[in-house]
């Protein structure tokens, strides 16, 4: 953790010892009384910590706050729904890049098996966000969705936002090629582990996606997420 972060309803409360950000804490930090670390309020400022108290079952503290951090990149994601583990690695990496949404779909040729995941019926997915926002030193999460159809996620993305699609198997423009013609924002949609199906490749043509590819090499999902998204950062100059 680079950052401590805090739901805006904790930092009036103790945190308990069992809780994973006291024994940051305690056992990575090695804080006693009076000790400090950084701090932040999800989606709000950053801060300082103190520690002011350790009992056998809690930590106190008290907070002294800034400013909040720069805003998350106009950059979403659609993704055909992956095993849980790579869902996991996605929502933690995305966030610590800093995309703005992050919707996973219901593909025709995704697993069905993948939507019954714990991840998805627990609070598991945003433990995840969290994590990716606390290694990137900011209390900012993306908007994730869960369950929605390709047009229902389409549907949702701003009017005015350049659009591509990584399809290794019919695209002939490399995404690297590829020319944001001054766009300010960006949809990346990367399919399932199966890759798109005619009626997909169909309703992201007519949704004014361009399908691109990242080279001849077949990628994890997780890796062509990051490889697709550092490229568009780039391209509209968001480093």
């Amino acid at each position: 953790m680079n950052i401590i972060l805090f739901q805006p309803q904790e930092v009036e409360h103790t945190l308990l010892l069992n809780d994973p950000r006291a024994r940051h804490i305690l056992d990575v930090l090695r804080l006693r009384p009076n000790g400090t670390f950084d701090a932040g309020l999800i989606d709000g400022p950053r801060g300082t910590g103190t520690l002011i108290a350790i009992t056998p079952e809690s930590l106190t503290f008290s907070f002294s706050w800034g400013n909040p951090p720069p805003s998350l990149c106009p950059i979403h994601l659609l993704i055909g729904l992956p095993r849980p583990q790579t869902a996991r690695d996605i929502l933690r990496e995305m966030t610590t890049l800093g995309v703005a949404s992050l919707h996973f779909i219901h593909s025709d040729r995704g697993e069905r098996s993948y939507r019954d995941s714990s991840l998805w019926k627990s609070d598991g997915w945003k433990r995840c966000v969290i994590a990716g926002a606390a290694q990137a030193f900011s209390t900012r999460l993306p908007e994730v969705t869960f369950g929605t159809t390709l047009p229902e996620a389409i549907a949702r993305l701003p009017p005015e936002i350049t659009r591509v699609a990584l399809d290794n198997y019919e695209a002939t423009s490399d995404l690297a090629a590829f020319d944001p013609n001054g766009a300010a924002s960006a949809a990346i949609a990367i399919g399932s582990e199966r890759g798109w199906s005619p009626n997909e490749r169909t309703v992201l043509k007519n949704g004014g996606f361009t399908a691109v590819h990242l080279g001849p090499r077949v990628l994890r999902t997780e890796t062509a997420c990051i490889a697709a998204a550092t490229l568009i950062k780039a391209k509209l100059g968001l480093f």
